[in-house]
């Protein structure tokens, strides 16, 4: 006789609770963005429905008579043309490589700014300049170092008959390098607060326990600014994907360098083409939406978590 034992089935452990100090955080939060989120929408929503609006229409300023619904054939045009995916390719190099260079850089700049113990507030306002300057400025100070004639750059390096802005390649090196000397410094902000975020008794801890640099780096400081590295890379890629001053200045698109905001720029404002280029616009802001979501829900961190709060 086979005597079967009783099945004890495990007790289901309670939901984790979310402390006090979350959500008092998460309250001053809500507060704190709520007047800056209410007016965004205000000055956005209706320029934002007015472009969706007229991305369903064929409509031309040269003809405003002849304004007529079309549905979803803007977007078909758009995204059936070469020109959305040479653009499309151009904005993603730009980005991948702008960003990448500026993540390495920028905390090589706050690892130098959190560590310096002399004539600190020198060494951080030399790094901060050129974010200090504004990007069209940039854009055209990279333009003239690089002219075939005036530049200095050729003169430097000896290469008197070399056009940087006759070939494509060089031209999106030119562009992505004024990208990366203007915005490094905004990243290396960003990682600097993370990097005081790091306590300091984990580093101790682990040089104790005879941990090299490099596994202190990768292993403690790293891990602890998760928050402020996915933050870092969400802002400047949302930001280059959107980049318009530099390829307009440097080489008015030219050579396969023109980037998806000048492609919408160029619709609605030289060829007068609302319904095309709100149909490119609407196709941008879409992809920025999907860029941020892919971001938090893929790479996000629970700054709370972060902390080791439940």
């Amino acid at each position: 006789m086979t005597v079967t034992e009783p099945r004890v089935e495990a007790p289901e452990l309670p939901p984790p609770q979310v402390s006090e100090r979350t959500r008092h955080e998460r309250r001053l939060g809500l507060a704190l963005a709520a007047p800056a989120f209410i007016v965004m929408v205000f000055v956005t929503a209706y320029p934002l429905i007015y472009a969706v609006v007229l991305s369903f229409y064929n409509y031309r300023l040269t003809d405003p008579a002849g304004r007529t619904f079309v549905g979803l054939d803007n977007f078909v045009t758009v995204l059936t043309d070469p020109v959305w995916w040479t653009d499309f390719g151009t904005t993603l190099i730009i980005t991948v490589v702008s960003v990448a260079v500026e993540l390495v850089l920028g905390f090589a700049f706050a690892w130098v700014m959190y560590r310096i113990l002399f004539a600190r507030s020198v060494v951080r306002t030399g790094i901060l300049i050129p974010y200090g300057i504004i990007t069209v400025v940039s854009a055209f100070i990279f333009r003239y170092a690089f002219q075939l004639d005036s530049g200095f750059v050729n003169q430097w390096f000896g290469l008197a008959e070399f056009n940087w802005f006759g070939q494509r390649w060089s031209s999106l090196f030119v562009i992505t390098l004024s990208e990366i000397w203007k915005t490094t410094p905004f990243i290396s902000l960003l990682l600097l607060a993370g990097l005081v975020q790091v306590p300091a008794e984990l580093n101790k801890a682990a040089m104790v326990d005879g941990a090299t640099a490099w596994q202190r780096l990768t292993r403690v400081t790293l891990p602890n600014m998760k928050a402020a590295i996915m933050v870092a890379l969400l802002f400047r890629t949302l930001d280059a994907w959107r980049i318009f001053d530099n390829p307009f200045i440097m080489t008015a698109g030219a050579n396969n360098t023109e980037t998806l905001s000048f492609l919408a720029y160029r619709q609605n404002v030289t060829l007068l083409n609302l319904g095309v280029g709100s149909a490119v616009s609407v196709l941008l802001f879409f992809s920025v939406v999907v860029i941020a979501f892919i971001f938090i829900k893929g790479f996000g961190t629970d700054l709370s978590q972060v902390r080791g709060d439940r």
